[in-house]
């Protein structure tokens, strides 16, 4: 078949395009780096240079395709974020009207179903609304839970505080995943027959803040390493105080009290995946191998 996959080289297509390529597809790759053009071409596949904000690139790349795997590459630099994520569902809707694509795999996120109080996970809610209205079209929204590298942005908190303190924390379950078994989970779904709409979740793991919290600090040497929870007024003072612009620092503060409240996760608690291959003690060595290398 011939694939095409948006959102480049990154977490989950490094391992997303070879696999394809492995399985006899024909892919083509969106990326907005023309340094990544050799390493695209090099794994099988072909490379289109470009933005996803470009309607016409979109549509143009997207002819002929069986199918089209979306996401929304994370852009920290938009004014807001939740509008770049409904202008770019919205080039891809359009894009596929015009080009006539059949099938579409949407990369969205566990917490897609509500449509408030989930911060920037709401955009993801917001693409689904959008590509859900294209007519006979076969959707296929990838729902994972929350990345594991997100652990990765507390390395800085760890070290100047010898903690973690946020407002999810303590006896608070989180689900977790590995962009490998996001992949895994895509490669499956392409080759398996399309449906009008299905939604799947995406697992690897699920375990307390603390349970986290031992992990990580067994493999960086921290064995008391705590994960406190703090209020949400607290912990965006935090985000403020770090020169978090405001609406950021709203929108991380919605994210993790959605975790802390359980809404997160709801729907995911009613039609649990099976879990992936990558536990946290699997990913606990890879944030090790990373903080370790900062300091």
């Amino acid at each position: 078949m011939k694939i095409v996959v948006t959102g480049s080289i990154g977490n989950i297509g490094k391992p997303l395009v070879p696999w394809l390529v492995a399985n006899g597809h024909q892919v083509t790759v969106i990326t907005s780096k023309q340094h990544n053009e050799a390493i695209i071409e090099n794994m099988g596949a072909k490379a289109v240079t470009g933005s996803v904000e470009d309607v016409n690139l979109l549509t143009g790349t997207f002819a002929g395709a069986d199918i089209v795997y979306t996401m929304v590459p994370p852009f920290f630099g938009a004014a807001d974020l939740l509008e770049f994520y409904r202008s770019v569902g919205e080039n891809y809707g359009e894009a596929i009207r015009q080009s006539g694509v059949q099938r579409v795999i949407n990369l969205s996120s566990f917490g897609a179903h509500l449509n408030k109080g989930t911060g920037v996970i709401l955009g993801a809610h917001y693409v689904e609304e959008i590509l859900n209205k294209l007519e006979n079209v076969q959707i296929t929204h990838m729902r994972p839970t929350s990345f594991y590298y997100n652990l990765l942005a507390f390395a800085d908190m760890i070290r100047n505080q010898g903690s973690i303190s946020i407002n999810c924390g303590g006896n608070d379950v989180m689900q977790l995943v590995h962009p490998d078994d996001i992949a895994a989970a895509i490669a499956e779904e392409v080759e398996q027959p399309g449906s009008p709409r299905k939604i799947r979740y995406v697992m690897s793991d699920e375990r307390t803040c603390n349970e986290i919290a031992a992990a990580i600090g067994k493999e960086i040497g921290m064995p008391d390493l705590e994960w406190r929870l703090i209020s949400d007024e607290e912990a965006k003072n935090r985000y403020l105080k770090a020169g978090i612009p405001p609406l950021l620092a709203q929108y991380l503060t919605e994210i993790y009290s959605s975790l802390h409240n359980g809404k997160l996760a709801e729907d995911l608690i009613h039609h649990r995946p099976e879990y992936g291959k990558i536990k946290l003690e699997d990913y606990a060595r890879e944030f090790a191998v990373i903080y370790n290398g900062k300091k």
